[in-house]
């Protein structure tokens, strides 16, 4: 059975409203429905699809912590984790320098030329690095 796609990707939140201003503000998903849990939390959509989750240390993570061999409260404060960077493809750059220099976000911005693209990084509330690509045809 191959794998079809990526699904989504779940952000462990210090700060709920910052990260909530942060998906749907600064990348402009749409904030939208989410079950019921037992934990704080929003889900994010792209073209009707949930793909990023963010929630509380409430949430006690996927694996059970005695599979896993780890808890949440060993979870790092900020950061990636083992996980450098998150991406998506993009479009209308300026747009998305608007946004972040409007709120005094630091980013970086690159260009790899033989591949016709321009990149924007930027971290989340929590500390994640979120990769933004356009491409020459979607600048």
């Amino acid at each position: 059975m191959p794998i079809e796609n990526l699904d989504h990707y779940f952000i462990y939140s210090a700060d709920i409203e910052k990260s909530r201003e942060f998906y749907s503000q600064i990348l402009g998903l749409k904030d939208g429905p989410r079950p019921s849990f037992d934990f704080e939390g929003h889900w994010f959509y792209l073209d009707e699809k949930p793909v990023v989750h963010i929630g509380t240390t409430g949430f006690p993570g996927g694996i059970p912590s005695a599979s896993a061999g780890e808890t949440v409260a060993n979870l790092p404060k900020v950061g990636t984790g083992r996980i450098d960077h998150i991406a998506f493809k993009a479009t209308d750059i300026a747009e998305f320098l608007e946004r972040l220099e409007k709120r005094s976000l630091p980013y970086h911005k690159q260009s790899i030329p033989e591949f016709n693209l321009t990149q924007l990084f930027v971290k989340d509330p929590d500390g994640a690095t979120i990769e933004l690509n356009f491409f020459a045809t979607d600048v």
